[in-house]
């Protein structure tokens, strides 16, 4: 297996000294198959702390990762399926339309049509996550942005979009236009419905979106004690710079990629 660098601006916040060990490096696969199942147990793993974290709603909630040997098939969760129980063996693969290819079980196909059309229009987009966090809902429902209150918080800082379509996304073509409308950036809110965010790895959406919901719950609670004062432009570019890589995103997701599975090891299964 051989890996790939740290990008220099998390390198450089994360500096090592003579001696120190190196940073962990995202892997790289010598294989389809290979890729393909560690993408299944990250996405399984990244299920598990969705519902550990609450934000598990209904038979709402994705998180997609585009297979590694056809880009235009997806791997995700089984319709009705509680996040808290999801294995990489439950895991169901399906094309743009949310057509299953794979899997015997039924995908949220209206759900899905978030991650059809935005994968489609973002081929450089490897994962998605979708669901209906409380405090994302909460801030999508103000539609506001999110502001860089803390260092958290700038990862995001304009990195992220505001959209407004429907509330209830039944058609890919809206999917397209999140992903025009997002334009690269790593996440959207989606007005009066919940946070999106993308990565390049699984670990990295899965992150993001975990990290924007703790931001848009900060800033809540934040607002409702008083006047919160943001960073200015280039404390939080240069914050931003540091921490909303997607090295930094992959990174800060190995804690709880090795904590869940240390609790709860059946996720590979």
């Amino acid at each position: 297996m051989s890996t790939a660098t740290p990008t220099t601006s998390t390198a450089s916040l994360l500096q090592r000294g003579p001696g120190q060990p190196r940073l962990p490096r995202i892997p790289t696969f010598s294989s389809s198959a290979e890729e393909r199942l560690h993408r299944k147990q990250r996405l399984a793993a990244a299920f598990r702390l969705f519902g550990r974290f609450g934000f598990g709603e209904g038979v709402a909630g994705h998180i997609t990762a585009r297979d590694p040997d056809d880009p235009h098939l997806f791997w995700v969760n089984p319709y009705g399926m509680s996040f808290r129980l999801i294995r990489a063996s439950d895991l169901i693969c399906v094309d743009e339309l949310g057509t299953v290819v794979h899997g015997d079980r039924p995908v949220n196909k209206a759900a899905f049509a978030i991650h059809g059309g935005l994968h489609a229009s973002s081929p450089n987009v490897v994962a998605a996550a979708h669901a209906h966090s409380p405090y994302g809902k909460a801030l999508a429902s103000l539609r506001c942005a999110i502001e860089p209150l803390t260092q958290d918080a700038c990862a995001f800082y304009q990195d992220h979009v505001r959209f407004a379509g429907n509330v209830v996304v039944l058609d890919a073509q809206e999917g397209k236009e999140i992903g025009a409308v997002m334009n690269g950036a790593k996440s959207a809110i989606l007005n009066n419905h919940g946070l999106l965010t993308v990565g390049e790895t699984v670990d990295e959406a899965a992150w993001w979106f975990i990290a924007m919901e703790r931001s848009c719950q900060t800033q809540l609670v934040a607002a409702a004690a008083g006047t919160p004062v943001p960073l200015d432009h280039e404390e939080a570019m240069y914050v931003r710079e540091q921490i909303g890589t997607p090295y930094a995103g992959w990174f800060q997701f190995q804690p709880l990629y090795d904590m869940i599975l240390a609790e709860e090891p059946d996720l590979l299964d």
